[in-house]
């Protein structure tokens, strides 16, 4: 090959790209436009920061490290304290660089080409990307009424496609809906499929299984401190799993995938779980108002929620006018959710503080009058 040749092949992107599964090239990038706003309210975050003195303990221990070595391979006293806080075998526990990461490291390990992963429609969207860049089959089961599980459609399709993993979010994002406690239970009875449950939202409502994880190693549950726990910008997750399940699943986790300050957050935020069960229900409170009052604006009907947002249907005015002048003429950011077909007429609000769905339940009452 010539000097000229090589360089012309180089500059060339289709020749790379032709080596890129066509199930990756046909799934969209899980990417976020995030414009600057007054009011952030399309990314289910906590509404309060870490209290100051909390984040100097946690910057306190962390700099008690060294920062030139490496985390533990496994950090002990985090998986110490969520194996307590959550009733479980240390041996089941895992630690993610978010629970995003031990979702994809669950699948990674279960699926194989064509094998086929089973989920509620709509939910969360890096589902099918991470199925489909395993090589796996994935099966969208609709919602029934007002975003209710289909409980016995969800089982009949997994069923039927002898699913080989069936993921449940309860809460479901961005739903807000939550599966009853039998559920999980049916899934594993008359299935034999690993039931993957993320509970990202549990702490705003709806059962759990973790109590599954001892009856059962085909049941993995997920946990997340972006939410509830109020540490989205430092990543940590937790999955709890039976201990032969967790042995494999950790082989497809990236080695020291979580850092110093971020094990320090992790601790300190379980070391004071009165603060976080506080902010909690300040946010269930406000939701439930919000709700409340929303329900009595012309033109928007929300959807009962178990989380920590709320689904709108927008009956007046379209979801992308809504969010476009909720951000032009208020400062506030909503999700627009619109663009999945069963979600047409939808937007997603993440609860925030009072005064935010104030200013919120103002700028709708005013787009409809």
């Amino acid at each position: 090959m010539t000097s000229s040749t090589a360089a012309q092949r180089a500059a060339d992107p289709a020749e790379g790209l032709a080596l890129v599964k066509p199930a990756v090239k046909a799934q969209p990038a899980y990417t976020l436009d995030a414009p600057v706003a007054r009011r952030k309210l399309n990314q289910n975050e906590a509404p309060h920061d870490l209290p100051e003195h909390l984040k100097q303990e946690v910057m306190a221990r962390a700099l008690a490290q060294p920062w030139h070595r490496y985390p533990e391979f496994v950090p002990k006293a985090l998986v110490a304290k969520l194996a307590a806080r959550f009733g479980q075998d240390p041996e089941s526990v895992l630690v993610g660089n978010g629970s995003n990461e031990l979702i994809q490291a669950a699948l990674t390990v279960l699926l194989e080409p064509g094998d086929v992963v089973v989920a509620p429609s709509p939910t969360f969207s890096l589902y099918r990307l991470i199925t489909s860049v395993a090589g796996g089959r994935y099966m969208p089961v609709s919602f029934g009424q007002r975003f209710a599980y289909d409980e016995d459609l969800l089982l009949e399709t997994a069923q039927r496609e002898n699913a080989k993993a069936v993921v449940v979010c309860t809460p479901n994002n961005p739903t807000g809906s939550a599966a009853s406690r039998g559920f999980v239970r049916r899934l594993l009875d008359e299935t034999d499929a690993m039931i993957v449950v993320d509970e990202a939202y549990q702490e705003y409502g709806g059962p759990t299984a973790l109590p599954l994880v001892h009856q059962s190693s085909r049941v993995l549950v997920l946990r997340t401190f972006s939410k509830a726990l109020g540490l989205a910008g430092l990543r940590c997750g937790a999955a709890f799993v039976a201990p032969a399940m967790a042995r494999e699943i950790a082989k497809a986790k990236l080695p020291y995938n979580v850092n110093h300050v971020t094990l320090a957050a992790a601790e300190v935020v379980l070391d004071n779980g009165d603060l976080v069960d506080a902010a909690v229900a300040e946010t269930i409170a406000v939701r439930d108002r919000f709700t409340a009052a929303l329900q009595q604006v012309k033109g928007f009907e929300p959807i009962p929620s178990c989380a920590n947002f709320v689904l709108v249907r927008c009956k007046a005015v379209t979801p992308k006018q809504v969010y476009k002048a909720m951000l032009e003429q208020h400062g506030i950011l909503l999700r627009d959710v619109s663009g999945a077909a069963e979600l047409h007429d939808c937007l997603r609000v993440s609860i925030g503080t009072a005064e935010d769905m104030d200013a919120v339940l103002a700028g709708f009452q005013g787009l409809v009058r």
